[in-house]
């Protein structure tokens, strides 16, 4: 288990190669999957950061850009970016399509705290 102190306070990169390590290593990972042209992705990268800051410790996030990591969009059949894939303990627990505003995104997520 990673010592508190080492989560990271703002979203990691995950790729296909570190995806399955990412999940196990913490208890609680968001990862946004997202693609750099995608306008709302654009949107919701801010509320990520935020949250990964706030919830330091508790909740990691991680950013999977589908673009160059096809396998995790395939394996987890992404259709819509972007998408939030929640994993408690390792688990896919809830997924999220689409942005929305921080007041109902935070919901979605710290349920799982």
């Amino acid at each position: 288990m990673t010592e508190i102190n080492d989560w990271p306070k703002v979203p990691i990169a995950v790729t296909d190669d570190k995806f399955e390590d990412t999940i196990q290593k913490y208890p609680l990972v968001v990862v946004d999957c997202w693609a750099p042209w995608c306008a709302p992705c654009i949107m919701v990268a801010p509320i990520i950061e935020e949250l990964a800051k706030e919830y330091q410790g508790k909740i990691v996030f991680g950013k999977l850009n589908t673009d160059e990591n096809k396998e995790t969009m395939k394996e987890y059949n992404i259709m819509s970016i972007p998408t939030l894939l929640i994993f408690k303990s390792g688990k896919l627990v809830d997924r999220s399509v689409g942005a929305m505003p921080k007041e109902e995104l935070k919901p979605e997520i710290i349920k799982y705290l």
